[in-house]
């Protein structure tokens, strides 16, 4: 029967946490989907930009300066790239702020 009394206190602790976390993530909804939408606009445009500035660069470059390669072409592929980089790494970034935001409220 002793350990009944050990496991209660473990159990309640538990679900304290949950419950912490759960009110937490309540207070901030409105943040949390504002956010969201906001990162989706952020990483759109992170691609976005840098492919458009490429494409229109390689336009130039190509009534410019005509060659056998298409600088247009290459130009736009580096800049998806860049872009779909820039995008990883601003994704990236807030993901270790959520899970250290997670790490500071379970503590």
């Amino acid at each position: 029967m002793p350990e009944d009394h050990q496991v209660e206190p473990e159990f309640i602790r538990k679900v304290g946490e949950k419950e912490a976390r759960k009110l937490h993530a309540q207070a901030n909804v409105t943040q949390t989907v504002w956010s969201g939408l906001g990162m989706m606009g952020l990483v759109g445009w992170s691609v976005a930009v840098p492919t458009l500035l490429g494409a229109a660069l390689g336009i130039w470059l190509d009534k410019s300066h005509p060659g056998s390669h298409s600088w247009t072409l290459m130009l736009l592929v580096i800049g998806l790239g860049l872009g779909c980089f820039n995008a990883w790494h601003w994704v990236a970034k807030e993901d270790r702020e959520i899970h250290e935001q997670e790490r500071n409220i379970d503590e």
